[in-house]
C-alpha cells in the first residue's frame, strides 16, 4: 500500500486570500491510482516551517507533494527548504535557465534577474519538465521515499500531474491499476449520531469504508471500496450500499450528484405537479435552486422582505395557489432574534393545510441551509405522502 501527504504551501493560503483547490485535485487523482492519503497539511512561506513539515511527512509517507513555493521572489523557499531536508546545496542548471528564457520568450518579455532562482534545484533533485509555466517542478528520491514539488499554479500543477505525476508514481511503486471508487448517499432530517446508532458497525469495515459527514439537516454516507478494477470496486461496495438503503429508506433522498432540490424537482415531473413557494427570510434560496432544474411550468415563486405573520403567510399561499393553479404550495418564513433562528413552514394542497414550526439553535452562517433542508424535505415527504 502507497501512502502519500500533501503540503500545500503559501501565506495567502493560510491568510484566506486564495482558495486551495489543488489539495482536492490531487488527491482524487492519487484516489484513482490506489495510493491513500493520510494527512494534508498548509505551511506559510517559511523555510524553516516547511522543512520541519516535510521532514515529519516524509518519515511517515511514501510520498509527500508539495506545491507552491516555486517562484523566484524571495518568499518562493520550496527549493531552499527541500534542499534543507535533505543536507544538499542548491544546484544551478543551465539547461533549466535556458527553458526559462525561451518560455518568455513566447510571450515576448525578457525575464529579470531573479528569475535566475528558478533555474537552482536540490542537488539531488531532477527536474521535471514544466511546458505551460515559468517554474521547473522536480522530484528527489531517497530509498522508497520521493518528495514530488510542483508549481502552486493550478493549471501548471495539474498539466504536471497529468503528463508527469501519475505515470511516475505508477511505475516507481508498481501500481497494479488500483483504484479507490466512493459512493455517496444523502440523507435528511436525520442527524449524525442517529445515522451512526443504525450503521455503527459499518463504519467499522476495512474495505470498504463507511465514513459520515454531517450537514444542517443533512448526512452524507460515504462508501469507498479499493480495487483492481472499477468493476471490482463496485462489486465490494454494492451489498454496503443496499443494505445502507434498506436500513434508512425514506431518509435518503439521493445519491453521488443528486441535490435535495434536483430530487424534489424529479418528483414533481414524475407526479406530474406544479410547486408553488412563498419565502420569507430566506434571500429566494429556495426559489433560486429548484428554478436551475425547472421552469414556471413546474416552479411559480414569490419572495418577500419583510416579516408576515402565520395567518398573512397562510393567505398568501391560498391566493398565490390559485394565480398559479398550483397543486402544492410551500410556505417558509425564516427569523432570527440573533441567536436562535426560527423556521416556520407551511404546505397547502386541494385537501389539507399542514404547518410546522422549529428552532435551530447553530452557527447562524449555517440556518439558511438548515431551513432550506428542512423545508424541501417536507416537501418530499408530502409528495411520498408521509404527511
Amino acid at each position: 500500500m502507497t501512502v502519500a501527504e500533501l503540503v500545500t504551501i503559501g501565506t495567502e493560503l493560510l491568510l484566506g486570500e486564495i482558495q486551495d483547490t489543488n489539495s482536492k485535485y490531487i488527491a482524487r487523482s492519487l484516489r484513482d491510482i490506489g495510493v491513500d492519503i493520510y494527512r494534508l497539511t498548509t505551511i506559510g512561506d517559511n523555510p524553516s516551517r516547511i522543512t520541519h513539515s516535510l521532514q515529519a511527512a516524509l518519515m511517515r509517507s511514501d510520498v509527500v507533494i508539495c506545491t507552491g513555493g516555486l517562484g523566484p521572489t524571495v518568499d518562493d523557499p520550496t527549493r531552499q527548504a527541500v534542499a534543507d531536508v535533505f543536507n544538499v546545496p542548491l544546484v544551478y542548471h543551465e539547461e533549466l535557465w535556458e527553458d526559462i528564457l525561451a518560455r518568455y520568450k513566447t510571450f515576448n518579455r525578457v525575464p529579470t534577474e531573479n528569475n535566475k532562482r528558478q533555474a537552482f534545484l536540490p542537488a539531488n533533485g531532477v527536474a521535471i519538465p514544466n511546458p505551460v509555466g515559468t517554474a521547473p517542478a522536480f522530484y528527489v528520491e531517497l530509498g522508497i521515499k520521493t518528495i514530488i514539488a510542483l508549481p502552486g499554479v493550478p493549471r501548471e500543477m495539474e498539466y504536471l500531474m497529468e503528463t508527469f505525476v501519475i505515470d511516475y508514481l505508477k511505475e516507481r511503486y508498481d501500481l497494479q491499476e488500483q483504484i479507490i471508487k466512493a459512493w455517496v448517499i444523502h440523507t435528511i432530517s436525520k442527524g449524525e449520531s442517529a445515522i451512526d446508532e443504525i450503521i455503527g458497525e459499518m463504519e467499522t469495515y476495512s474495505n470498504p469504508t463507511v465514513g459520515l459527514v454531517a450537514y444542517p439537516n443533512q448526512t452524507d454516507i460515504r462508501v469507498t471500496a479499493k480495487a483492481s478494477s472499477s468493476a471490482e470496486a463496485d462489486a465490494l461496495m454494492r451489498p454496503v450500499v443496499e443494505e445502507i438503503r434498506r436500513r434508512l429508506g425514506d431518509y435518503i433522498y439521493g445519491e453521488n450528484e443528486t441535490t435535495l432540490e434536483a430530487a424534489i424537482v424529479r418528483m414533481l415531473k414524475e407526479q406530474k405537479l406544479r410547486l408553488a413557494i412563498v419565502e420569507s427570510g430566506t434571500k429566494s434560496e429556495i426559489s433560486n435552486k429548484l428554478k436551475l432544474h425547472a421552469n414556471d411550468d413546474i416552479i411559480r415563486t414569490e419572495h418577500l422582505e419583510s416579516y408576515i405573520s402565520d395567518e398573512t403567510l397562510k393567505s398568501l399561499m391560498t391566493e398565490f395557489a390559485e394565480l398559479n393553479q398550483a397543486d402544492l404550495v410551500l410556505g417558509v418564513r425564516l427569523s432570527s432574534d440573533g441567536q436562535t433562528q426560527t423556521l416556520y413552514q407551511a404546505l397547502l394542497d386541494k385537501e389539507s393545510f399542514w404547518h410546522d414550526q422549529r428552532n435551530y439553535a447553530g452557527p447562524i452562517g449555517d440556518g439558511l441551509r438548515w431551513a432550506f433542508n428542512a423545508s424541501l424535505d417536507s416537501v418530499r415527504r408530502k409528495l411520498n405522502k408521509q404527511i
